[in-house]
């Protein structure tokens, strides 16, 4: 079966109804895409938590976690900056926490992550910027 991200509005309403944010491979260096991205989302009210096994304390404030499982509270959408060939074990282990979105970032695209997602009753968005899609589909709208 062939992706399709869901429709503008679609994203649009995931958007609205999120609160926290889980950002698999959020960078501690300012100069990251996914350290901007994650800055950008965090400053329009969403709850960042970061997730990167190899940074220790801190970022953008936020408790950063290894895993996804050491997460202690719902995560709303998984929001992904890996490579494709890691995507598949994002989406595994987003699916144990009960997370609602598989978010992967512009430019990364992986079936087998869709299909894990769509297995456990999750939506997956793939090649798209979570910051470009809220500036589009939230323009004055207020989240829920």
């Amino acid at each position: 079966m062939s992706f399709e991200n869901p429709s503008r509005e679609q994203i649009g309403e995931i958007l609205a109804a999120a609160g926290n944010i889980a950002v698999v491979g959020l960078s501690d260096k300012t100069d990251r895409t996914s350290y901007m991205v994650a800055g950008a989302m965090q400053s329009r009210g969403y709850r960042i938590i970061p997730v990167n096994p190899s940074v220790d304390g801190e970022i953008l404030g936020e408790k950063c976690y290894h895993t996804l499982a050491e997460i202690p509270e719902p995560v709303d959408i998984v929001n992904v900056f890996r490579r494709s060939e890691y995507c598949a074990d994002v989406a595994r282990e987003a699916a144990d926490i009960g997370a609602r979105v598989l978010w992967l970032q512009q430019g990364i695209v992986s079936q087998e992550a869709a299909d894990i997602a769509a297995g456990h009753g999750m939506t997956a968005i793939m090649d798209r910027c979570i910051k470009v899609e809220e500036a589009i589909t939230m323009k004055g709208r207020s989240r829920a």
